[in-house]
């Protein structure tokens, strides 16, 4: 079958075989280099192992050049993940920031919806701390951290805890303690903290 070329294509060939011929004729051949070494009174024998060099330079500079766009890739890599990570946890800390309580309530286990403000110690009751948090950010999860003061002054009970993945920009939770029959008696507080800040507080009166 014949092969048949268009105009085109042979524009085309008749551009590359006069490339070829322009590099042929720039190019010389191993006896024609030996010859300049002669006249520049340089040993021709050398000239093998000058052209292993040579290729050798080139190769360890294509390679420089590759390793350069690599370790440039890496940089631009590590900096967009850098920056990533930064807005992420800017945009996680506001979210955060802007959590409050919106509701508070001191109850027993069994929660009729009322609030206490006074407890009988000698019915060594468990105490509840419910919060209602407010503009929670969905997706997260939140630790939150209960501390218990006695009229002292004194802590004498943590709460350290990791909500559920919320999925409700209103959530409940809550924080308890259990008050023996030993409790000090007066004006006992109780304060919610969100990754260590304050968000609310109660009083209430132990008997």
């Amino acid at each position: 079958m014949e092969n048949r070329l268009s105009q085109a294509e042979l524009a085309k060939i008749v551009a590359e075989v006069e490339r070829l011929s322009q590099r042929q004729s720039e190019e010389l051949s191993s006896e024609q280099v030996q010859e300049i070494l002669r006249e520049l009174n340089l040993p021709p024998e050398l000239l093998d192992e000058a052209i292993i060099q040579l290729r050798r330079r080139e190769a360890l500079s294509a390679q420089q050049q590759r390793n350069r766009w690599i370790y440039g890739g890496v940089a631009a890599a590590a900096i967009v993940a850098i920056a990533s990570t930064g807005f992420f946890i800017q945009q996680n800390q506001q979210a955060i920031a802007r959590v409050s309580a919106q509701q508070d309530r001191i109850t027993f286990a069994q929660d009729n919806g009322g609030n206490f403000a006074t407890i009988n110690r000698q019915s060594n009751p468990e105490v509840f701390y419910r919060v209602t948090l407010k503009d929670a950010p969905i997706g997260q999860k939140l630790s939150l951290a209960c501390d218990w003061i006695s009229p002292s002054g004194q802590v004498v009970k943590q709460n350290r805890y990791q909500t559920r993945q919320i999925d409700k920009s209103v959530w409940n939770t809550y924080c308890r303690n259990q008050l023996g029959t030993a409790a000090p008696t007066g004006t006992w507080k109780v304060q919610m903290s969100l990754s260590g800040r304050p968000i609310s507080d109660a009083s209430f009166e132990v008997k």
